[in-house]
Order: structure tokens, then sequence, then C-alpha cells
């Protein structure tokens, strides 16, 4: 599963009212999925102008790994799947009505939960499309490292991911940012993987894979890729999304799902590598909020000592979220004082 909160930019309060209604929000992970009513829905517009709010999740098109959430926070296996399929909602409420999960549940996570679409500007939007590649090139390192274990199968559905969940929510923005089509590169490597896994071809067309997601991102400016505060937002949205995943992971104090164990160990080791491509870079802005953030990345790591699950975690979802949690303090700290400086 693929997952994300994407921005922890707040949305901005302003709403314009569209005409197009419910019916019209993405379906293309649940395409058997019924036409709503026609309702009015809201547009928000989500800036870069706060970074202290978290974007709500839209029930109606988050791919999985932002459901995960839901899941992860609620201990309740597979609603990630659950709420997709049944799809489309008129409101957050329905997820109730549809008996999705029951009213106590769902006053847990009201406040994530959102039918309205976010459209993102501004440095908002470049940071939710570099995010959702780092989320495919997580995926498919992890792929890689399976493949050189010579479990194909278990490397099926980190190939699987990136188009099947993530290329449809970014293939506009990839159009707009005129990136050659790489979809049916990614389908090919996963149709060759389930055929012939031994096939040669394999391994160049991974590689070929990377390298286009790689091209993807490098169409962002080289300045803004290795500017602090950007490239702090998209690494906490990876961890965010890897926390996410290992919450779901994780029952009764075992790693049940192997496959969102190996998606938040790619993301996290996706992280990692930006972190230390501006690590100087942060350490001359806040020294001590450097520190704090090498120390838990250092930590966080060690949560995944091998792409294959070992037998007990190394520590519990509730550790880990300490972790994270104390990586985007530091780094909003950072963000803050780069934000700072720069207008001045």
């Amino acid at each position: 599963m693929i997952k994300f909160r994407y921005v922890c930019l707040s949305v901005a309060t302003a709403a314009i009212v569209t005409l197009s209604g419910c019916n019209n929000a993405p379906q293309a992970e649940n395409p058997s999925a019924p036409a709503a009513n026609s309702t009015a829905q809201v547009t928000e517009t989500a800036t870069h102008s706060s970074h202290s709010g978290k974007a709500k999740i839209n029930i109606n098109n988050a791919i999985l790994s932002e459901l995960d959430k839901f899941e992860a926070k609620l201990g309740v296996p597979a609603l990630s799947n659950k709420i997709q399929a049944s799809r489309p909602y008129a409101s957050p409420e329905d997820l109730v009505t549809k008996k999705v999960i029951n009213q106590e549940q769902f006053d847990q996570i009201k406040d994530m939960v959102t039918v309205q679409e976010v459209v993102l500007t501004g440095e908002a939007k470049d940071v939710d499309y570099m995010t959702k590649l780092g989320l495919m090139k997580g995926h498919l390192l992890v792929a890689q490292e399976l493949l050189d274990k010579n479990l194909p199968k278990q490397a099926e559905p980190h190939i699987g991911h990136p188009v099947e969940e993530i290329y449809v929510d970014v293939e506009d923005q990839l159009n707009e940012r005129k990136v050659k089509e790489f979809k049916t590169t990614l389908i090919s490597l996963e149709d060759l993987v389930k055929s012939n896994p031994k096939n040669a071809k394999v391994k160049t067309d991974l590689t070929s894979s990377v390298q286009a997601v790689d091209g993807a991102i490098a169409t962002l400016p080289q300045d803004q890729r290795s500017k602090p505060g950007f490239v702090l937002q998209v690494m906490n949205e990876l961890l965010d999304a890897a926390n996410s995943e290992y919450g779901a992971a994780i029952a009764n104090g075992k790693i049940t799902a192997a496959i969102e164990y190996q998606d938040s160990r790619g993301f996290v080791n996706y992280a990692n590598e930006l972190y230390q491509g501006i690590s100087s870079q942060v350490a001359q802005v806040n020294p001590e909020a450097h520190k704090a953030i090498e120390t838990s990345l250092t930590e966080l790591t060690k949560v995944w000592p091998s792409v294959i699950p070992p037998a007990k975690p190394v520590q519990t979802p509730s550790e880990v979220t300490k972790l994270v949690t104390t990586i985007e303090q530091n780094s909003q700290k950072v963000i803050n004082q780069s934000s700072t400086q720069a207008q001045r």
C-alpha cells in the first residue's frame, strides 16, 4: 500500500464551491464503484501559507497508504480496503451509515476525514509531487532488495503499487511538467516479474523504472531540490507514510503484514537518503535540530534491520511514532528559520 498525508500544510480557509458532484471524484482505484448522487463539492485551496496544520484525507480518492492512517489509528485490519470498496461517499458520516466503521471509531478520526477536494498550489503542490514520486522510489527500492534475494512474489506488489495506485494520482502533474510517460515501463516490469522473473530484462527494466522516477523528480529546479526547507517537508511526508504503514503492519505485538512493513522500510530509507543530501546545510541553520533529526533517523532505520520482517518488531508503533514526531518537530524549527531568513 502506498500512503501519505502529503502536505503537512494547513488548508486555506477560503473555499471555492464548484458544480461538480462527488461522482466526479477520481475512481481509478475502484472503477466499478457506483456514481454518487449529484451534490455540491467544495474545493479547498492549500498553499504554503502555514505548516501548522495537517490536510484532511479525502476518502473518495485517497490512495491506500493515505487510508492506512485510519487503519493504524483504529487498529482495524484491512480497513483501508473496506473504505475503498464502499466508495463513493457523500459525507464523512457515510463511513458509519455504510457500516465501514462504527460511530465510536468514526469519532476518533472525524477530524481527519473529508470528501472535499484539496487543490494544491505553489510550494505545497511541488512537495506533493515529489512526495508521490518519493513513494514510488521507496517501493522500487524495496522491490530491488527482494529481487536480489530471489523473492519475486514478494517484490510484485512493490512494483505494482507505483503504477496501480500512485501514477494515476500524479499523472496530471507529470503531464503539466512535460515528463515523458513511464507508466508503460512500470506495467511492463510488473508483467515481466509475474510471468518470467528470472528474465535478465527484469533488472534492466527495474533500472529504467527507477531512472524514470528520478527523471521526473529532476523536473523540479535543482535549487529547490537542495533547499532544506523543501526537502524536509518531503522527507516528513515520507516518514508520515512510513509511520502509518508500520502501524498497519503490526497486530498483537507481531508483524502480521509483510507488505506494509516493507513499504515503510522503503519510505524510511529514501527519506534518510534525502536527508543526507541536506544534512550539512541543516547543521548550519540549526545544529541542535540537526542532531535531533540525525539521531532519530539513525534509530528509525534500525527498526527495519532487513527487507524480510524480523520475528519480533524492533520497535512498537508508538515508539516509531515518537521518533517520527521528534524528526517532524525539529524539521519544523529548521523550516521556520529558513523561511524567516529568506524573508529578510
